[in-house]
């Protein structure tokens, strides 16, 4: 079915537009304005040349925070890139942009990238950082359970994810590795839409729910839920998010995507040295929608499963680790070279 699906991708790659704003372009260059003032007291601002650079993302969530923190902060700028930052809304949007030249660089899972290569694109995508090194969902249920267990859920209805996304994979993948079976031991429902899990739990469907933040958080606040397990801690280092662009965009353009990467190692770095309230408080402008106290719990719980590395290196042990749920689900018909999909060199000269 997946591979149907980038199928048809591929083949309309070139004549669909399916960007959508996330954000809109981020500009910092108010904030640093100041720094800009030449040194004889003109109060023209020094014009800086900048790279205009397109990323689409595949959704837009506190998950990501180092990236925010970098956008927040100008790292970008000070790399000599303009960021202009778009939802895809779904990795198959998000891959179809970076296909297209829409984008120059994708933000999504990297069990796209192996699809769109086995199915022989010429031009293929290479990841070439990696944000996040756990999943960001959790199980919520509908009474506190200090002591829950994976074998809790046999017998009982959980709202789950669409069948062959990485959430409803990474799940599955849970419940195998501790003896349950995700067709006969309990009931999965796969009709509902993302984003829609939470509300459809608040009126009373199901008895557990895999929920991503700020729907777990949410439910909690509300006393309609209680998030019992991570499944972000129990998957293992995953590597559920990374950074990809065309195999050509990288080749030509190599000091754009050193700069890109510079400037998000510096928002681990910050990330990895401050604190989640502080953390909080730099990406708060992303979320305007919600306020500063939801927004730190959520980055307390994230921080805590250390859900982001301290570098954006992409081990080869993480994408073996991610073939192997690819392959539990069903859903992986020749597993991919790491060679070709996965580059370091950028990794690890920002690391330096």
């Amino acid at each position: 079915m997946k591979k149907r699906i980038f199928s048809l991708l591929l083949a309309a790659a070139f004549s669909i537009s399916l960007l959508t704003g996330c954000s809109g372009e981020s500009d910092t260059s108010d904030k640093n304005a100041a720094d800009n003032i030449s040194k004889t007291g003109s109060e023209e601002p020094e014009e800086k040349e900048l790279t205009e650079v397109t990323l689409n993302e595949v959704a837009h969530s506190i998950f990501y925070a180092p990236m925010y923190v970098a956008i927040e902060e100008g790292y970008f700028e000070e790399e000599g890139i303009a960021l202009d930052l778009v939802c895809g809304f779904g990795a198959d949007k998000t891959m179809t942009a970076v296909i297209s030249g829409e984008a120059e660089i994708g933000f999504m899972g990297s069990e796209a990238s192996i699809y769109t290569y086995n199915e022989g694109a010429e031009d293929y995508v290479v990841n070439f950082a990696q944000l996040t090194q756990r999943a960001g969902n959790f199980l919520v249920a509908r009474e506190e359970m200090d002591d829950f267990k994976w074998e809790d859920l046999k017998g009982h209805l959980v709202l789950g994810g669409r069948k062959g996304g990485m959430p409803e994979m990474v799940f599955e993948f849970i419940l195998k590795q501790n003896g349950i079976d995700p067709e006969t031991d309990l009931e999965i429902n796969q009709n509902i839409d993302f984003g829609s899990t939470a509300a459809a739990f608040s009126e009373g469907q199901g008895e557990f729910t895999v929920e991503f933040e700020p729907g777990a958080t949410t439910l909690e606040s509300e006393g309609k839920g209680y998030v019992v397990a991570s499944l972000g801690e129990d998957s293992g280092y995953v590597p559920y998010t990374a950074f990809s662009a065309r195999k050509s965009y990288i080749e030509e353009n190599p000091d754009i995507i050193q700069g890109f990467t510079n400037a998000l190692q510096k928002g681990m770095n910050y990330v990895q040295n401050h604190t989640p309230e502080e953390i909080a408080e730099i990406i708060e402008p992303q979320f305007p929608e919600t306020d500063l106290d939801t927004i730190t719990t959520i980055v307390k719980r994230y921080y805590e499963q250390d859900t982001w590395k301290a570098d954006l290196i992409f081990e080869e042990s993480s994408f073996d680790l991610l073939q192997d749920i690819l392959e539990s689900a069903g859903e992986l018909s020749e597993r991919a070279p790491y060679s070709d999909l996965v580059t370091t060199e950028f990794a690890e000269k920002a690391a330096e």
